[in-house]
């Protein structure tokens, strides 16, 4: 009997009773002030007259009042740009050693402060997610095995005075001492560099681990785990680790992955969907009968909620100045929000560039819908990220195929324009281009009335390139980074779906 098993699952059933709130609308009231009341006397907070408006009856009212909305390259240009240089209490108290460096979709690279109390709130995030796997019935055995991490190096790169990494890295070279009997891969194995060189090593230790639970981003932690497999000659990776129960998944959507994580395990293992942005630990799956995430309410993140309509954004994806956000106890149900958030970390009103949707309010449950960026309006198709992901699915039935990934860009050709989209399929496949072109097409005017119009008049056609889902993977390996936390944009500007083309084009000749 798993003796110490039991006694863990029993802590762990204990504390998320005790812990576990449901007055989200109190914790956010709670974290704003507290925010407003450490950053008073930074540049920003005096510039901004904090200490006023913590002096307001209706603090959050007065603070969306007074500070306006920031992109990434807004906050940098006029704000952060003097904390990477180092300089201290700009936008919160100290000096920042940490920053999480990403090529991302809203900005072509991004710095973003992780201070020490980020670090801790993160920390705080990743207790409240293990206080969570109460709700999902693991046997006690499961809380004897070891954890396996895997993201970016932890060896992070110093450069002028500070260090940088992807958040992933940073938060595992953080990892609290209690911690480090359980971690896998180790410090000597996440620090490599290299990511092929770091799965190389992980394969060799791998059979010297009973894994029990798995964390990373899908499409790379499905290539370690075929790495693993193929290292020593297995068919699943349950050959290896037989007692690996649970996925923690997070930086992209789990479900086009399932059919490729099916394929390469023998048992069937729980999936737990979490929310952890380069700018903070927003959201975490704490119930097995959804998958939607509870946002973490009471964590050093301040949410706000602007309604995802055209009439709210400008022509570059951001919220105009003006636009009334909604608190968290004014939201509803089944709308697309723009995630606005205010951290620990300094954000002020940042536009993290994800859209959500409530599942369950009371809860505070939601599920990301897409990114403000990923959204394709150039010619009012006013098509959604969650309208093009669901005619992938139907495609995925009609044509019994596995889409995995894909990316569609409006392109203009002697005046008229084409949604020209690429598609990434898994395993062989023989599909007549033009008949799946047309039946996304139809999908779409089905489902978008909007769509519908636009294909009427200012759409002239839809083109679809078949291609195998592995070149994306290479698309990422080559221009963004091997392992990190990357999106592949699901909406291209035309001038870079100019450079995505050319690459692709690249390695079909």
């Amino acid at each position: 009997m798993a003796i110490i098993g039991e006694i863990i699952k029993k802590a762990v059933e204990t504390a998320d009773k005790i812990f576990t709130s449901s007055n989200h609308a109190d914790a956010q009231k709670d974290v704003l002030i507290d925010l407003l009341d450490t950053a008073k006397k930074t540049s920003f907070g005096k510039y901004y007259e904090f200490e006023s408006l913590l002096e307001n009856e209706d603090p959050r009212k007065a603070f969306a009042e007074t500070v306006p909305y920031h992109s990434y390259d807004e906050l940098r240009e006029r704000w952060w740009q003097r904390v990477i240089d180092g300089a201290p209490d700009i936008t919160w108290p100290g000096k920042v050693e940490f920053f999480a460096v990403s090529s991302g979709t809203t900005s072509s690279k991004k710095h973003i402060p992780v201070t020490d109390e980020m670090v801790k709130a993160i920390r705080k995030g990743g207790l409240q997610q293990i206080k969570a796997l109460a709700d999902f019935d693991l046997p006690p055995e499961f809380y004897e095995k070891e954890i396996l991490m895997f993201g970016s190096s932890t060896d992070l790169k110093k450069v002028n005075g500070h260090f940088e990494g992807e958040i992933s890295g940073i938060s595992a070279s953080q990892i609290p001492f209690w911690f480090e009997g359980v971690y896998r891969p180790g410090k000597e194995i996440s620090s490599i560099q290299d990511w092929d060189e770091r799965v190389e090593a992980l394969a060799k230790e791998a059979p010297n681990w009973d894994i029990g639970g798995i964390s990373g981003i899908p499409s790379w932690i499905e290539l370690m785990m075929k790495k693993v497999i193929s290292y020593h000659g297995v068919e699943t990776i349950h050959d290896i680790w037989p007692n690996f129960q649970v996925y923690t998944s997070g930086g992209v959507a789990f479900e086009p992955y399932r059919k490729s994580f099916e394929k390469i395990t023998a048992k069937p293992i729980t999936v737990i969907d979490t929310y952890l942005a380069s700018e903070g630990y927003i959201a975490t799956q704490i119930r097995k009968e959804t998958d939607a995430m509870a946002l973490i309410t009471n964590n050093g993140v301040y949410f706000e909620f602007v309604p995802f309509t055209p009439e709210n954004m400008d022509e570059n994806g951001s919220i105009k100045q003006g636009i009334k956000a909604l608190n968290i106890e004014e939201v509803e149900e089944d709308v697309d929000y723009v995630l606005i958030i205010s951290t620990v970390s300094g954000a002020w009103r940042y536009m993290i560039g994800d859209t959500i949707t409530f599942t369950d309010k009371a809860k505070a449950e939601i599920k990301i819908t897409g990114r403000t960026k990923h959204f394709l309006n150039v010619v009012g198709s006013h098509l959604s990220i969650i309208q093009m992901n669901k005619a992938m699915e139907v495609l995925e039935e009609k044509f019994n195929c596995d889409i995995k990934e894909f990316t569609v860009s409006a392109i203009q050709e002697d005046g008229e324009y084409y949604h020209s989209w690429y598609l990434g399929l898994e395993g062989d496949f023989d599909l007549d281009e033009e008949k799946v072109a047309q039946s996304l097409n139809e999908i779409l005017q089905r489902s978008n009335k909007n769509y519908k119009v636009a294909r009427s008049k200012a759409l002239k056609g839809v083109r679809v390139k078949l291609i195998p889902a592995s070149y994306f993977q290479k698309w990422t390996e080559e221009t963004k980074q091997k392992g990190g936390q990357v999106k592949v944009p699901r909406v291209m500007k035309e001038e870079d779906f100019i450079d995505w083309k050319e690459y692709i084009g690249g390695l079909l000749d």
